[in-house]
């Protein structure tokens, strides 16, 4: 879990490098910095765990390290996305950074391929505001999720 944690530090990092938008920028790589922090932390509490005795108190700060770390994670695929949708600068060709940018831009164009469709068959309701349906728009967090089981790796 914190080497995960540490792959999404790095993809945070590189979609940050990317983006022209200077706040999208700054708000992405302050979310990889904490992933990255936790991610350390959430391995040293692994280690010393290993080599003491089993105690409920180690347990719990485990648990907890660890779901500190999702949340960051989840953070850190929030920025990517608004980092995205604002638009990424293009990053050199067969380069890890070209794979993430890519990653990143089919989830961008399934997302506006959703909100134009989404747009075009829409009902109204009755003052002629157009009704959301129950399909949620695609984010990182699913793609991601998509993607786990069939490689069992993150995005790098």
């Amino acid at each position: 879990i914190a080497s995960d944690g540490r792959a999404f530090s790095e993809f945070g990092r590189v979609v940050a490098k990317h983006c022209p938008d200077q706040r999208c920028s700054a708000e992405l790589l302050c979310a990889a910095e904490q992933t990255r922090t936790i991610s350390s932390q959430l391995a040293i509490v692994a280690r010393v765990k290993a080599v003491t005795a089993e105690s409920k108190s180690s347990s719990e700060l485990l648990v907890s390290n660890a779901q500190n770390l999702i949340q960051a994670a989840l953070h850190v695929l929030r920025a990517a996305e608004a980092a995205c949708v604002k638009g990424l600068r293009q990053p050199p060709p067969d380069s890890e950074e070209g794979e993430v940018a890519a990653f990143c831009m089919q989830w961008r164009k399934n997302l506006l391929w959703h909100r134009a469709k989404e747009s075009l068959n829409s009902d109204r309701d009755e003052l002629g505001l157009r009704k959301t349906q129950a399909r949620a728009e695609p984010t990182l967090t699913a793609l991601v999720q998509e993607q786990s089981p069939q490689t069992r790796s993150t995005p790098k």
